[in-house]
């Protein structure tokens, strides 16, 4: 089978699908996964579990005859080329595989191009952009079967275009960031590099909410002066430009000097996050919440935003906060007195990779048998 995924950076969904690819693997499924391999890279942002193979498409930074330093390709434009590039690369390929399972928008278009598909929706974007809004419907649309990590996403599935989903929620490599816990190095570099600090990942954009968080960052110094702001991540195919200066002026106004990180290694994630005070996860769309179970998993406090997917998926494990002064309060509130650490780990252990890749498998003979007419099983 093909897991089709649009980037070899560590975004939510290449995590899912590498995640997800090992799972598969490991119940012994043929597994190939496709990407694009941007900026020269050939492998993805960690080392991936020999028994998956790696098909990374190379895609230029720049099309051809786009030279001028002065002269940018626009979102709309990319995305259109990342369609092209993958689509060409795969459709070379696909008739060597029984299934084809795309985990975002660009890659179900690039795998519609050439037969039906199988896709994930994460969740659901709102897009300007003409190209990304076509982008997105149409891998809504036409595939033959979705799937939804969450049933909020599945619902705003129903609703929106009238589709019936699969819920299966992600797996949560929740041993992985316990040991960033007990790993006393890594969690000790952290703290002589930062201090004590509110950690948020993903990067400075819209959907992460950043804007709100350092208004609300800025609200808990008088609680706690010698907390810091750190942002980890960023790594994304959108143009967040005029955002990001938004909020270098608005950080500058309130005094706030955030640490940026960028990408993280792979390997010091979760003693950076086992180290943090607190994860702010306030995004204003997510489709599960696996950073927050990670930090859950890591013995970290979360503060996320109140939306009907982080409360189905997280329950009582998190605080909860709706607008920028909540944030603050409750901010202030897991600085100043943490909660007990383990009912989110519990949480965080209860959702197994293993579990997860096994209802994949049985949506995929479904997902056959419903093509062939006869029923199927994949070994």
């Amino acid at each position: 089978m093909a897991l089709l995924t649009y980037s070899t950076r560590p975004r939510g969904g290449v995590v899912h699908t590498l995640a997800l690819a090992e799972a598969l693997a490991a119940l012994g499924v043929d597994v190939h996964v496709w990407t694009l391999g941007r900026g020269g890279d050939t492998t993805f942002f960690r080392p991936v579990d020999p028994a998956v193979t790696v098909h990374a498409v190379p895609f230029a930074d720049r099309p051809d005859g786009l030279v001028a330093e002065d002269v940018t390709e626009d979102v709309g434009a990319r995305i259109v080329r990342s369609i092209d590039v993958l689509a060409e690369a795969f459709a070379a390929e696909r008739a060597a595989y029984d299934v084809v399972h795309a985990q975002d928008c660009i890659s179900a278009n690039a795998a519609l191009r050439s037969g039906t598909c199988l896709r994930t929706v994460h969740h659901l974007d709102t897009f300007t952009t003409p190209e990304l809004v076509a982008c997105h419907d149409r891998a809504v649309h036409e595939p033959a079967g979705l799937v939804c990590v969450s049933a909020a996403v599945a619902e705003e599935v129903r609703a929106g275009y009238g589709r019936t989903t699969t819920v299966i929620a992600n797996g949560v490599a929740a041993a992985r960031f316990e040991a960033g816990a007990l790993d006393a190095a890594g969690r000790g570099a952290c703290r002589r590099e930062l201090g004590r600090y509110v950690l948020a990942v993903g990067g400075i954009e819209p959907r992460k909410g950043t804007l709100d968080l350092l208004e609300a960052f800025a609200g808990l110094r008088a609680a706690h002066p010698d907390v810091r702001l750190v942002l980890a991540g960023g790594e994304t195919l959108f143009d967040y430009r005029d955002y990001r200066t938004a909020f270098d002026a608005r950080a500058a106004e309130l005094g706030v000097e955030p640490v940026l990180l960028g990408v993280v290694d792979d390997d010091a994630l979760p003693a950076l996050v086992a180290e943090a005070a607190a994860l702010s996860f306030v995004s204003t769309k997510e489709g599960f919440g696996l950073a927050a179970l990670e930090a859950l998993a890591a013995g970290t406090p979360v503060l996320a935003r109140d939306l009907p997917v982080l409360r189905e998926v997280l329950g009582d494990t998190v605080a909860y906060a709706a607008d920028v002064p909540a944030m603050t309060d409750a901010l202030t509130g897991l600085l100043t007195d943490p909660p007990p650490s383990e009912p989110g780990r519990d949480l965080a252990r209860s959702f197994s990779w293993t579990t997860a890749a096994e209802a994949h498998l049985a949506f995929y003979e479904n997902a056959l048998s419903a093509h062939t007419g006869r029923p199927t099983h994949l070994d």
